[in-house]
């Protein structure tokens, strides 16, 4: 594995294929909050892509893990995000690529073939909610929550702001990454790349109920569910199957 850092400022980790093929690069899109390292490196995703054959690209996204935070919510929208995903590509000379992301590393990944056509060749998209969360979110209290602790009455912006703070000193940025993606919703409409995506959510996972409205968007798209909750999907040995199948079989 190799730690760079990317013209556009965002850290990036590279895996060099453990074997020839004619694969693509795969690019892979970690969720809010997290990192590369945390939802790719460290469950072995991105390691067991590279044995099979295919380069790996994992960005930390503005605002997470080693990356710069955004200096305004302009620059942690979904276009904006979406563009950085695509210079490191670029950078990196991936023509073609995979993509997996989950989360909003998926929602970004929906994105990806409006952004770059005729790039794209496979996609997963796991833990994929059917609407935009941040879009309740009362962001004016979520950044007081941030600055000076004063707890906001919503509750569910008083759950986002407790979660963002848990950060520490890059609570900030994630306040301003949660204004940027209110700012540009989540609001699928139809999938304009070539091949249909797969999707996977898990059995108990809240957040991705009413996916089938996504999924029906998609003529051939696959929908598998996996055990577990939110965050307990990634580490598990079905999602990592999943994703190997998806993009190497």
């Amino acid at each position: 594995m190799r730690e760079t850092q990317s013209r556009t400022g965002l850290a990036v980790r590279t895996f060099t294929p453990g074997r020839a093929s004619d694969r693509p690069t795969v690019l892979l899109v970690h969720g809010f909050g997290s990192d590369g390292h945390q939802d790719w490196v460290a469950t072995g995703i991105a390691p067991a892509l590279a044995e099979a054959g295919q380069a790996v690209i994992v960005p930390d996204l503005r605002g997470h893990g080693d990356s710069p935070a955004p200096s305004a919510a302009g620059e942690a929208g979904a276009t904006a995000l979406v563009a950085d995903l695509l210079a490191v590509l670029d950078e990196a000379g991936a023509g073609t690529f995979d993509a997996i992301g989950y989360s909003l590393g998926a929602r970004l990944a929906w994105e990806l073939p409006t952004a770059a056509p005729g790039r794209l060749r496979r996609t997963v998209l796991g833990g994929l909610s059917p609407a935009e969360p941040f879009e309740a979110v009362e962001v004016a209290a979520l950044h007081r929550a941030v600055a000076d602790g004063t707890e906001p009455a919503d509750p569910f912006t008083a759950m986002i702001a407790g979660m963002v703070r848990a950060h520490g000193d890059r609570a900030a940025g994630l306040a301003l990454c949660v204004e940027g993606l209110r700012g540009t919703p989540f609001a699928p409409r139809s999938w304009t790349g070539d091949t249909p995506p797969v999707f996977v959510v898990g059995k108990d996972d809240m957040m991705t109920r009413g996916i089938e409205r996504v999924v029906d968007l998609v003529e051939g798209a696959d929908l598998v569910t996996v055990p577990g909750e939110h965050h307990e999907v990634l580490a598990g040995a079905a999602f990592r199957r999943t994703v190997l199948e998806a993009l190497t079989g």
